[in-house]
């Protein structure tokens, strides 16, 4: 009798043993996400591209490509984690960059294109938020729609021609640098954290995840559901505003058919690599800016192997495609542990 209860003790424990080792290693990729892959690709690109990968220079040019992505993704990240998409973010920064390059060349007041650029992002946004939060529009439909309005609105602003400003005032935010790190890169890592701060450490942050979760248990809960869309689809207007922002200061120019086109799939791409699901709720802010990095040494990388802009298309595509599913196959680890 004794010896049978320390057997089946002993296969229990075996079996508790194997669980704690299962789950301690989907938790520790959980936690590392995607950096495995992002340090293997810098590696493979530095040994195809002749050692020039790891160069300062073009370290740098990685940083300043993953930037703006970066800050549309961070908006995309919250929209995503509410069970929603934002399909209108390119679109949005053509029209805020356009905004912010006529406003720039106000005499003695160039600094305004940077509010002007943000304040029409939030305007967008907000107009998003509200159709999904008050009229229950599909977030798909309404953004599809926003992101063909939109770039017409950006058209239309600049009389479909590129607009130019060579004395752009904040012309130092795309090109200049602080102790020798862009600009571009303090905004996008400024981002990172003010996002984190606020899904990680706010009230805010806990309801935006409640609600890609379970909407209707959150509202249930007391969770003004109806606020946290507002917010969600108005902060990733914003983030496009800031990109717009970015965008113009980089160019000194800004055109209203070409700007920003395709870049709310690589936000998309950057947001689902990091481990954001699409089905809202899990998910985090750092992931996202691992995703970004992604994106950008992508870019980099095949322009240094030599890779026509061709395959860097279908390359980026089959990149969407694996993410999309890798998070169903994270979903599916998820449910088993």
């Amino acid at each position: 009798m004794s010896v049978s209860n320390a057997q089946g003790l002993t296969a229990e424990d075996a079996g508790n043993k194997a669980a704690q080792r299962k789950l301690a290693l989907h938790q520790a990729i959980q936690i590392l996400g995607m950096l495995p892959v992002l340090l293997l690709l810098c590696i493979a690109f530095h040994f195809l591209s002749d050692y020039r990968f790891f160069s300062l220079q073009n370290i740098s040019i990685v940083m300043q490509q993953a930037s703006i992505n970066t800050v549309l993704g961070a908006g995309m990240t919250i929209v995503i984690l509410t069970g929603g998409i934002d399909l209108s973010v390119g679109s949005i920064l053509a029209v805020s960059a356009m905004a912010a390059l006529i406003a720039s060349k106000i005499p003695d007041f160039g600094m305004l294109g940077i509010p002007a650029a943000l304040l029409c992002g939030l305007l967008f946004g907000a107009i998003n938020g509200a159709l999904i939060a008050f009229l229950r529009l599909p977030p798909f439909i309404v953004t599809l729609g926003s992101l063909t309005a939109v770039r017409g609105a950006a058209r239309l602003m600049g009389n479909d021609t590129t607009v130019f400003n060579p004395k752009l005032a904040f012309a130092f935010i795309g090109n200049g640098n602080l102790f020798g790190v862009p600009w571009l890169v303090i905004v996008a890592l400024a981002v990172i954290v003010v996002t984190w701060y606020v899904l990680r450490r706010t009230v805010l942050g806990t309801h935006i995840y409640a609600v890609g979760g379970n909407p209707d248990a959150a509202r249930l809960t007391g969770i003004k559901v109806w606020a946290v869309l507002l917010f969600a689809y108005a902060a990733s207007g914003f983030f496009a505003g800031l990109g717009g922002v970015m965008a113009a200061a980089r160019l000194y120019a800004a055109n209203g058919l070409q700007l920003g086109q395709s870049y709310e799939l690589d936000a998309i791409a950057a947001v689902i690599l990091g481990g954001t699901s699409f089905v809202g709720g899990i998910g985090s802010i750092w992931g996202t800016l691992i995703g970004a990095l992604i994106i950008a040494v992508l870019t980099n990388g095949l322009i240094l192997v030599g890779v026509s802009d061709i395959w860097q298309f279908i390359v980026k595509g089959l990149v969407i495609v694996g993410a999309v599913a890798l998070d169903r196959y994270r979903l599916k680890g998820s449910a088993r542990t």
